[in-house]
């Protein structure tokens, strides 16, 4: 296994760096004071400032790095470390264009989309002009297992009708969103990994409603915001389906693959920046005539951080690297076991930074709680860990009795 940087991906570490500590972390504040707008989520607004971010990062060739077909050409290998880099800033991902669903998103019309969909909605993108959303998971039924589907997507002539609720449909209410992607039944008679399809939907189609917006750990994530949205009877174009009918659980899983990466490696990155903060407290705090790192257990806390941050970085490369090497489904296991492993060492790290920075770990004044409720949220966004150690241990068993010649 190697994981050395290319020549071009420790250029892009370094420039992206400078970039983040010369731009980024200073415009954070101004970010938050501009976002604070509208109190209702109809009347969020994108912050002029990102919009100047993201000019800066497309002129500078920092823009769309996470997509081989567009941007640097990169390896899995080789962007890991530069989502790591962006998962130190809530802010980061959107300013570089490399922010979820988009990301997904576009890879789906890249892989899959028509010469038609690519023009309309792949390149203003692509092109951070507008901003999409992904309707998959379901308030009425567990999603954890997406054959529970209910949301329908029928053919009546030359259209194809949806019907259906969605929720947790992440950037549904940023300003800018003008597209999603939502699945749903086709054929139920068929396999059951052909029965769903996938099917472009204009924000604005008669049909589809935004209900509400539901907050994740008291607050909104304005400006994106994570949506429960109805579909009904809503009609479209045969031209809005992704790859063709009972495409959808392929689509699906080539969705999630670099995803997977790109999610894991911001997380070891929001666990590095908290360790970072969790020392230089620990250093300049004193409480009982000492500094806090010299107080009962917190040693320990910081090197079993240290350690926990330096597995997580190292499977997850390891995942990248077979990812490249023999594709996602050589890399299932591994890919399953970061999906566990980075969310939740991310959120013990961010744990015990919050500790050691007491009251003020709770608030505001750092920005402690935000990468907490992004690590924990990770812990069921991308699958619940229960269905990764599902799938690990399904083919780790089947690993097994092929090596002892049972059948399993």
């Amino acid at each position: 296994m190697n994981f050395a940087h290319s020549d071009n991906a420790t250029s892009l570490i370094a420039r992206m760096q400078s970039f983040m500590q010369e731009h980024v972390i200073p415009a954070e504040q101004t970010y938050a004071a501009q976002l604070r707008g509208g109190a209702d989520w109809t009347q969020w607004q994108q912050p002029p400032v990102m919009e100047e971010l993201k000019a800066k990062a497309r002129a500078a060739g920092l823009w769309n790095l996470f997509l081989p077909e567009d941007g640097a050409r990169l390896s899995n290998v080789d962007y890991a470390p530069l989502a790591e880099i962006t998962g130190r800033s809530m802010i980061a991902p959107e300013v570089f264009n490399c922010n979820a669903p988009d990301t997904g998103n576009m890879e789906v019309l890249v892989k899959y989309g028509s010469e038609e969909q690519k023009q309309r909605w792949l390149k203003p993108l692509m092109a951070g002009e507008i901003r999409s959303a992904f309707c998959m998971t379901e308030p009425e039924v567990a999603s954890s297992d997406a054959t529970n589907m209910q949301a329908s997507a029928i053919l009546e002539g030359d259209e194809v009708v949806l019907n259906g609720r969605k929720w947790w449909s992440s950037g549904i209410g940023h300003p800018n969103c003008k597209v999603l992607i939502f699945m749903g039944l086709s054929d139920t008679s068929a396999d059951k990994h052909q029965q769903h399809s996938m099917i472009l939907v204009p924000l604005d189609t008669p049909g589809v409603k935004i209900e509400r917006m539901l907050p994740v750990f008291h607050t909104l994530d304005e400006p994106y915001g994570h949506g429960e949205v109805s579909f009904t009877n809503v009609r479209l174009p045969l031209s809005s389906i992704i790859g063709g009918l009972g495409r959808g659980f392929e689509i699906a899983q080539g969705r999630l693959g670099p995803g997977r990466i790109h999610h894991c490696m911001r997380a070891i990155g929001a666990a590095e920046f908290a360790l970072e903060l969790l020392c230089k407290r620990a250093i300049q705090r004193v409480a009982f005539g000492k500094p806090l790192a010299k107080l009962g257990g917190n040693a320990d806390i910081i090197a079993n951080a240290r350690m926990a941050i330096e597995q997580a970085r190292l499977l997850t490369l390891k995942a990248a690297w077979m990812m490249d090497t023999v594709g996602v489904k050589g890399a299932m296991s591994e890919i399953s076991q970061i999906k566990v492993i980075a969310p939740n060492v991310a959120t013990q790290v961010i744990d015990a930074a919050m500790q050691m920075h007491g009251g003020a770990g709770l608030s505001d004044d750092f920005p402690l709680t935000a990468l907490y409720a992004y690590a924990r949220v990770l812990r069921i966004a991308d699958g619940p860990d229960e269905v990764h150690r599902g799938l690990i241990a399904k083919l780790e068993l089947k690993r097994q009795a092929k090596r002892l010649g049972i059948s399993n």
